[in-house]
């Protein structure tokens, strides 16, 4: 007895297997109809994705371009404006050089001035000394000179003025 149950394949894949041409022309059909829907939805909305990205690329370079430059201009105004402290910080190191400068002028010229001070104080002190040393001697003998009334005084000198 033959059994007809081995003569079937229990795989169905060797069952499609024996129908390649089918199976092709259905892969082939199924590919032509996704390029197609494809072809369609584009012309249907009018965009392509290449010319959006070439204008996006173009895009982005320009912006880029645009960044860089602004960059440039923006380092070149901060190039200017450190410049500018540079100078400006020259300017006050010079102005404070000449204030110190100043300063240990007006500094000598004090501790000048107060050395002649002590001096002018000790030669005062000295002169005092010495006059009060000087009136008590001169206390002790009295003046000798008489002056003349005032009255003599006033005709005198009125015979004076009348003479002339």
């Amino acid at each position: 007895m033959i059994d007809l149950a081995q003569d079937t394949p229990s795989n169905p894949l060797l069952r499609l297997g024996a129908q390649p041409i089918a199976l092709t022309a259905a892969a082939l059909l199924l590919l032509i109809a996704g390029v197609t829907s494809i072809a369609i939805w584009r012309a249907y909305t009018g965009a392509t994705p290449e010319a959006d990205r070439v204008v996006a690329s173009r895009q982005l370079q320009a912006r880029a371009a645009q960044a860089s430059e602004q960059l440039v201009e923006k380092t070149k105004g901060l190039e200017a404006t450190q410049q500018e402290s540079i100078d400006q910080l020259q300017v006050v190191q010079d102005q404070l050089l000449t204030m110190k400068r100043l300063m240990a002028a007006q500094q000598a010229d004090t501790k000048r001035l107060s050395e002649q001070v002590a001096a002018l104080n000790e030669s005062i002190d000295g002169l005092r000394q010495s006059f009060a040393s000087a009136r008590p001697t001169e206390v002790e003998t009295p003046s000798v000179t008489r002056r003349k009334p005032a009255r003599h005084r006033v005709h005198a000198s009125a015979r004076k003025r009348s003479r002339g």
